[in-house]
C-alpha cells in the first residue's frame, strides 16, 4: 500500500483578471478555480488518476478541512486525515493578473499530541508498503521533523520516498530512503553548482547515492526527468514533445479541480479541462472517452476489460510492491518475461492460478497503448 504524508495541505483560490491587478482598487475577476493540494496531496490524486490506490495522510482543521476533505473523496481519493482542534486548514489566493500574485495561508499549528497520532498511524505500516513525505515543514514543527518519521521507521521494511529541498532532504539521507526526487535545480544547490548537462546531473545524483540515497529522481520540468536507479544506471530519458514552459507555470495544478463542492469533473469558468494539467505533468497521450473526453489511456483501459468480463483482470499497480518487481536485462523475449513476472508474483502470494494470469491480464493485446509522449 502507498501512504502519502501532507504536513500542511491547502486550497488554492486561484483568481484571473483580464487586465492588471491594481492595488488599493476594486478588481473584478474574471473567472476562478478553486484546486485542492499539496505535495502528497498531488501525489495521492495522479496515482488516482492512473488507477493506483493510495492513502492520503496528514493534519486538516476546521471547515476549510472538512471540505477539502469532501473533494478529495469526490475524486476518488483516500484519506486518514488527522483533525485538530484549532485553526483551519489554509486557503492560498493565486491572482493571475499577467503576473501572478500570490498570497498563501500559515496553517494551523500541529502540536506534539497530533504528531504522536501520525506516528502512531505509520506505526501500522507493513514491511513492503511505500511512505512518500513531500512538501515542506510547517512553522509550528521542527525543521527535523522528516528525519524523526524515518528514524522511527528504519528497519520495518517501508519503503521511504521524499521530495523535499536542501537541508530537508539532504538530513534523511542517513536513513536510505527508497527514492528522492530533487528537481535540477535543488540538486545544484544541494552540491553547490549549476547543473547543465545530463553528465553533470548524474554525477550529483551519484552523489547523492554515497550519502545515502538508494534511488535518485531528478526532475527537469519540460525536459523530462533523469533517473539514477540504485544499481548506478541511468536509463535514457526522454524529453516532451510540447511546451515546457506551460508545464513549468501549471506545475501546481494536478487535475484535482474543485470550487463551491463541485466535482473535478466540471469545468470551471474558461479553465483548462479537468485532468489537462495532469496530463501535461506526466506526459500522458490523452485518448477519446465513450463521452468524447480526455481519459487517462491507464485508467480507461482497465476498466474497460472490466466491463467485458474477464474475471482474472485486475489493476496491474495493485500486484506490484518493491519485492515483487525484477529487472532483469537477460530476458529480451517476450514469452521469457512474461514467465517471469508471473512466477514472481505467484511467489510472493499475489496470484494463485499462472496459467489464467497469462492467458487474462498478460495475454498480448489487440492495440498498443502509447502512454508517453
Amino acid at each position: 500500500m502507498i501512504y502519502t504524508v501532507t504536513f500542511n495541505p491547502a486550497i488554492d483560490y486561484v483568481v484571473r483578471l483580464d487586465r492588471p491587478l491594481e492595488v488599493g482598487e476594486v478588481n473584478r475577476a474574471k473567472g476562478e478555480d478553486c484546486v485542492l493540494g499539496g505535495k502528497g496531496i498531488n501525489v495521492s490524486g495522479v496515482l488516482a488518476e492512473l488507477g493506483c490506490r493510495s492513502t492520503a495522510l496528514g493534519f486538516v482543521a476546521g471547515e476549510t478541512g472538512a471540505w477539502l476533505e469532501r473533494g478529495l473523496a469526490a475524486q476518488g481519493i483516500t484519506t486518514d486525515f488527522i483533525h485538530l482542534a484549532q485553526g483551519m486548514t489554509r486557503i492560498n489566493v493565486k491572482i493571475k493578473a499577467g503576473q501572478e500574485t500570490e498570497l498563501n495561508g500559515a496553517g494551523p499549528d500541529i502540536p506534539e499530541s497530533a504528531m504522536e497520532q501520525l506516528e502512531a498511524q505509520l506505526d501500522q505500516l507493513a514491511e513492503g508498503d511505500i511512505l512518500i513525505l513531500a512538501g515542506s515543514i510547517p512553522s509550528s514543527l521542527p525543521q527535523t521533523t522528516y528525519e524523526r518519521l524515518l528514524a522511527r521507521l528504519e528497519g520495518h521494511g517501508v519503503h521511504a520516498v521524499v521530495d523535499a529541498t536542501r537541508d530537508l532532504l539532504v538530513n534523511v539521507l542517513q536513513y536510505h530512503p527508497f527514492l528522492i526526487k530533487p528537481n535540477n535545480h535543488e540538486l545544484g544547490e544541494i552540491v553547490g553548482r549549476t547543473l547543465t548537462t545530463d553528465a553533470e546531473i548524474t554525477a550529483a545524483a551519484r552523489t547523492l547515492q554515497e550519502k545515502g540515497a538508494r534511488n535518485v529522481l531528478v526532475s527537469m520540468a519540460g525536459d523530462g526527468a533523469l533517473l539514477l536507479d540504485e544499481k548506478g544506471r541511468s536509463p535514457p530519458h526522454r524529453h516532451p514533445q510540447g511546451q515546457g514552459g506551460q508545464q513549468r507555470g501549471r506545475r501546481r495544478q494536478h487535475g484535482g479541480r474543485l470550487c463551491g463542492g463541485l466535482p473535478a469533473q466540471r469545468q470551471l469558468s474558461g479553465g483548462p479541462p479537468a485532468g489537462h494539467c495532469l496530463r501535461q505533468r506526466h506526459r500522458i497521450q490523452p485518448r477519446a472517452g465513450k463521452e468524447g473526453n480526455d481519459r487517462c489511456p491507464v485508467g480507461d483501459d482497465l476498466r474497460d476489460r472490466r466491463k467485458q468480463g474477464e474475471e482474472n483482470t485486475m489493476r496491474i499497480t495493485e500486484l506490484f510492491t518493491a519485492q515483487s518487481i525484477a529487472l532483469d536485462e537477460a530476458q529480451q523475449d517476450r514469452s521469457q518475461i512474461i514467465d517471469r513476472l508471473v512466477e514472481l508474483q505467484a511467489t510472493h502470494g499475489n496470484i494463485k492460478d499462472k496459467e489464467a494470469y497469462k492467458n487474462g491480464p498478460l495475454r498480448p493485446r489487440r492495440r498498443r497503448l502509447d502512454l508517453c509522449g
